[in-house]
């Protein structure tokens, strides 16, 4: 069971590393200098290797049954599902740090009608299903906590500049959507 844990948490990473390498903002697409994406960087690689060492080093279970540990891997996998749909739906104007493309809209059909940062909302799916996989709360509010955190600077970051660029569009598109959780925040 842990080489399956293993070989999830490994695809996971992975694949962010992979996007974070590939889908990169272009030179001529307008950036903001918020250092959002170093942020959430750093947040994560702190908070996963506290997280894990937590883990084996204290017992304080979220409840005594191995059931939570695959749980944990499910929300993961679905994480990484929800963030690849967000990936395609948004096409050439998904980048990993905040940017302006020429042509750049608002989207607001698929899944954006309901939340406005669907990849978002889906990473940090994936990192509750971490801390939910080492079945160990203080694990859990240790990786999730500050890793929302994090993501809320970002969004506020990215908020900020789509505002400015798409103007009233944006802001209107905003009245009927949340952020993360459809129908809740």
């Amino acid at each position: 069971m842990e080489l399956f844990f293993n070989i999830i948490y490994f695809c996971w990473f992975a694949s962010e590393i992979i996007l974070n390498r590939v889908l990169r903002a272009g030179q001529n697409d307008k950036k903001p200098a918020k250092h959002s994406l170093t942020y959430i960087w750093i947040t994560v690689m702190v908070c996963v290797i506290a997280a894990v060492n937590i883990s084996k080093l204290t017992y304080f279970p979220i409840i005594k049954s191995p059931v939570i540990g695959l749980t944990g891997i499910g929300l993961i996998i679905s994480g990484m599902v929800l963030r690849l749909i967000a990936i395609i739906s948004l096409g050439r104007f998904f980048t990993v740090n905040v940017a302006i493309r020429e042509g750049h809209t608002v989207k607001r059909d698929g899944m954006y009608k309901y939340v406005r940062h669907l990849s978002y909302s889906a990473s940090l799916l994936s990192f509750l299903g971490f801390g939910i996989s080492m079945n160990n709360w203080v694990a859990l509010l240790v990786v999730f906590v500050p890793v929302t955190i994090a993501f809320l600077y970002r969004i506020y970051v990215e908020e900020t500049m789509l505002s400015e660029a798409l103007g009233v569009d944006y802001l209107e598109y905003k009245k009927h959507t949340k952020r993360l959780v459809p129908g809740i925040y």
